[in-house]
């Protein structure tokens, strides 16, 4: 019977691609038995309900072997789409698996080497909800080069996932030629085994041999893994472990050809097990009010805000990378522990796993250094492609955090942040306004980036004070400014300095706190700094590219206001706050010579 399913799924395949034109059939080929196995036999779910919790979760690691997931969900009665679409501007069916094209698609995948990740977060979300639903991750051999797979390995093992299974179709060609390992089975096994999983090897198209191995996955005390020996191009000799097939569909003069090979059968009769639907309530009880002593730094707020977040409400999670003390999300592991998911120091996993646990509705926020949140660009790029409900915060940002040096200043962090479609970033001045942002982030959807600093920062805002989506705040203002300092974080109290020295030489200007990057009001700050002097500098803790000044300059394209950008132009040095500050002219003393010039 599964033969036939698999048959089948090769027949969709290939047809597929050959009418796309393009698409990755040899990839598909080689993992049919296992997907027939997976989704007619093994897997709990419910064909009709793709928003019930308890459905088994599948992730596909390998996204470009996409088509054989559309034709196992056409054929389970999941979804009614023309398979030979695929790959169209008007089809759901996507050349990788696309959230938003496909409900049942619950991460983007395709950049590989990030699937297992999602796996543990959503299995460790299982895990900590009580659901009984595993998760089945299907990986290709060649990404197993991918560290970040490694990163998860080792978390899943920490956190004995054992309601986690990951399939390796070892089918021995990369895209370019053999994989690092090839056919050596054993080889795979003793890397797996070595990190605490439970690992079978098997024969990937042997039916027999694979249902053996879900079987014991089941009962496994230990994440498992199945490492299934598999033939790329399998069902065509001409394609069969031959390379220079990946990525190249059957051309349409070889169709019939190739179709002769896979024997042609109606779809035999399946009985997939269904779980009983179920929702998930997460309780939810008024926020306590906070207060803050008149100097804090806004990662401190921050851990405050999120604790405080995390008492009223079980769906917020927090994730960090063994930086907890320094970021303060360790408020959270100190009164809500369950609520707290330590990653240690492996970023990428970290933001996969962020992905994989809003999936199952967590509202999670994760944080680190701002400069090693870098590394992890792509997991967030991936994360804002599925629709991720995750808030990211970035501390130690910029060259005010002092001696550590140049290796631990985020510096590019809001450039890679605003550049993600749809995301929203904040950047906080003092602890009231830190704190309302952490609780707007909770109640916003999608990526959102919040970005602290390391030094003290005295108060600036009150209880009542309400910060809005898009919006700035006006500190100073005159009906005879001259200009406009703009700043956030840390150099909004430079601009503060630079007021008073202008002020105290007879030059009055506005200063504007801009907390909200994206999405901005560009009317509404057009029309104030037009009202204020026309002209205006911008003072950022961050290198010059994709920061405030590209928001600003951005706004008041094809007007008449002048810009002018400070902003950090050398490689930092160790130093104290304000002579690293002064170092890059972006102190308050510099900012005033700078508008007295302009």
């Amino acid at each position: 019977m599964y033969y036939k399913i698999a048959n089948l799924l090769r027949r969709d395949v290939v047809r597929m691609t050959t009418a796309a034109g393009s698409g990755h059939p040899s990839s598909c080929l080689s993992c049919a038995e296992i997907m027939a196995l997976l989704f007619f036999k093994h897997m709990r779910w419910d064909p009709k309900k793709y928003n019930n919790v308890e459905n088994d979760e599948f992730i596909l690691s390998k996204g470009h072997a996409a088509p054989i997931l559309y034709s196992c969900l056409k054929h389970a009665g999941a979804i009614h789409y023309d398979l030979m679409k695929l790959r169209q501007k008007d089809s759901p069916l996507e050349g990788h698996p696309m959230p938003n094209s496909l409900k049942w698609v619950k991460v983007a995948t395709g950049s590989l080497g990030q699937g297992l990740s999602n796996g543990v977060g959503v299995a460790l979300a299982a895990k900590k909800l009580k659901l009984r639903h595993r998760t089945y991750v299907l990986l290709g051999d060649s990404e197993l080069a991918e560290g970040s797979v490694y990163e998860a390995l080792q978390l899943a093992a920490y956190y004995n996932l054992k309601n986690l299974c990951a399939i390796v179709d070892v089918n021995r060609l990369g895209q370019t030629g053999e994989t690092m390992h090839g056919h050596r089975l054993n080889e795979y096994k003793k890397i797996f085994s070595s990190f605490g999983w439970n690992a079978v090897v098997v024969e990937g198209h042997d039916v027999k041999q694979l249902d053996e191995a879900f079987l014991k996955a089941k009962k496994s005390d230990k994440p498992f893994v199945i490492l299934a020996r598999t033939i790329k191009g399998k069902g065509l000799p001409f394609m069969e472990d031959k390379n220079g097939w990946h990525g190249k569909p059957v051309p349409e003069e070889m169709l019939s050809e190739a179709l002769n090979y896979l024997p042609e059968s109606k779809m035999p009769k399946f009985n997939i097990k269904k779980p009983v639907n179920k929702k998930i309530l997460f309780a939810e009880k008024r926020l306590k009010n906070l207060t803050f002593p008149s100097s804090l730094a806004t990662r401190k707020a921050y851990g405050m805000a999120l604790a405080n977040l995390a008492q009223a409400d079980d769906s917020v999670v927090a994730l960090d990378a063994e930086v907890s003390n320094s970021t303060y999300s360790i408020n959270v592991k100190q009164k809500k522990p369950k609520q707290f998911v330590e990653c240690f120091i492996a970023e990428q996993n970290m933001v996969g796993m962020a992905l994989g646990l809003s999936v199952k509705g967590f509202n999670v926020f994760c944080s680190s250094f701002a400069s090693f949140l870098t590394r992890a660009h792509d997991q967030i790029r991936m994360a804002a492609l599925s629709g991720a409900n995750m808030t990211i915060v970035g501390s130690h940002s910029g060259v005010s955090i002092g001696q550590d040096g140049a290796s631990q200043m985020g510096l590019e962090d809001l450039a890679m942040m605003r550049a993600l479609p749809g995301s929203v970033v904040f950047y906080p001045s003092d602890a009231k306004s830190t704190e309302k942002i952490v609780y707007l982030c909770k109640k916003l959807k999608g990526i959102k980036y919040i970005r602290t600093t390391r030094a003290d920062t005295f108060k600036i805002y009150r209880d009542k004070e309400v910060f809005k989506l898009g919006d700035f705040k006006v500190l100073r203002s005159s009906n005879n400014d001259k200009g406009v300092l703009i700043g956030a974080g840390i150099t909004l109290y430079e601009c503060l300095k630079a007021y008073n020295i202008l002020n105290e030489n007879g030059t009055n200007v506005a200063v504007v706190d801009l907390y909200c990057l994206k999405p901005l009001d560009e009317k509404k700050l057009k029309q104030f700094l037009r009202k204020h002097g026309k002209k205006c500098i911008v003072v950022e803790d961050h290198y010059a590219e994709g920061g405030m000044s590209d928001v600003v300059y951005k706004a008041l394209a094809n007007t008449d206001v002048k810009v002018k950008n400070l902003s950090v132009t050398k490689i930092p040095h160790s130093g104290t706050k304000q002579e690293n500050l002064k170092m890059q002219g972006i102190d308050g003393e510099s900012i005033a010579k700078a508008f007295f010039k302009l």
